[in-house]
């Protein structure tokens, strides 16, 4: 899988072009053996059922793959919506409390906002990564103790209804952290590719056995098969090309910032 992307990673359409290549290329050996058994006196009777069958699995396995890549990024805008909602719902209470600790609190908040969108745009195998996942955890201890100190000195329902908000935040940043870092199987992956060499060389086989290449189609099937496996990896790896996690909900939670009032007294 890595390897994988980081060839799609170069280039989806330099990756897309040799899907379709090897594609091309399997399936015209597949045309040769098809006509040498057709020569060597070998019969078309049952063979379009097979090959028939072994193209129906195989588009199986492709919606298979098609909706796991999908959910993968489903998850990955949901996580996005939920945790700068958590993360705005932390700050508005801090705000609210109207205690020093409490906007220190709403404060790092700010800064913790702008951390996880860097995280989250960040490009695959980028070592900014790794710094702002530890930067994510440092923010975490300096806020979780400003929520203990606030929580000691008030004990209040107020400061419960923080400190539960800011540990749902917390929550939704891991929730979030390992949707980003969830790819698609490997085994998919190879499987499904593994299915399109076999379902072209039986294609061309049956092709040779009955002395039709009929090449255009077959060359048409198979740009439609390399494009539809671009999208599905595309989809289904993050940071990866089109298909990005959203990073307006974030951003919107930051213009709920930047409209407080506290906030503009600052300025």
């Amino acid at each position: 899988m890595s390897l994988i992307a980081d060839l799609a990673e170069w280039s989806l359409l330099g990756f897309g072009f040799f899907l379709f290549v090897l594609q091309v290329v399997v399936r015209e050996i597949g045309t040769h053996f098809g006509v040498r058994s057709a020569q060597a006196g070998v019969t078309n009777e049952g063979v379009a059922v097979i090959v028939g069958s072994i193209l129906g699995l195989l588009a199986f396995v492709l919606a298979l793959t098609l909706s796991t890549a999908s959910s993968r990024y489903v998850e990955r805008r949901a996580g996005a919506v939920e945790e700068a909602n958590a993360i705005g719902t932390a700050w508005l209470q801090a705000r609210a409390l109207g205690d020093p600790s409490a906007d220190d609190i709403a404060e790092l908040l700010e800064e913790y906002i702008a951390v996880r969108i860097s995280y989250v745009e960040a490009e695959r195998g980028s070592e900014t990564v790794q710094a702002l996942s530890v930067r994510t955890a440092q923010l975490q201890a300096e806020i979780w103790e400003h929520v203990s100190v606030l929580v000691r000195e008030r004990r209040e329902t107020t400061t419960s209804s923080l400190m539960n908000a800011v540990n749902h935040a917390f929550d939704m940043t891991t929730a979030q952290r390992f949707a980003v870092a969830l790819n698609l199987p490997d085994k998919m992956i190879w499987l499904v590719l593994a299915f399109t060499m076999i379902g072209m060389f039986a294609l061309g086989w049956q092709l040779g056995l009955i002395g039709r290449p009929n090449r255009p189609l077959a060359l048409l099937m198979s740009l439609l098969w390399a494009a539809v496996l671009v999208q599905i990896l595309d989809m289904g790896t993050a940071r990866l090309g089109n298909y990005r996690t959203d990073l307006e909900p974030y951003y919107w939670t930051i213009e709920g910032f930047t409209g407080s009032p506290e906030i503009d007294s600052r300025r």
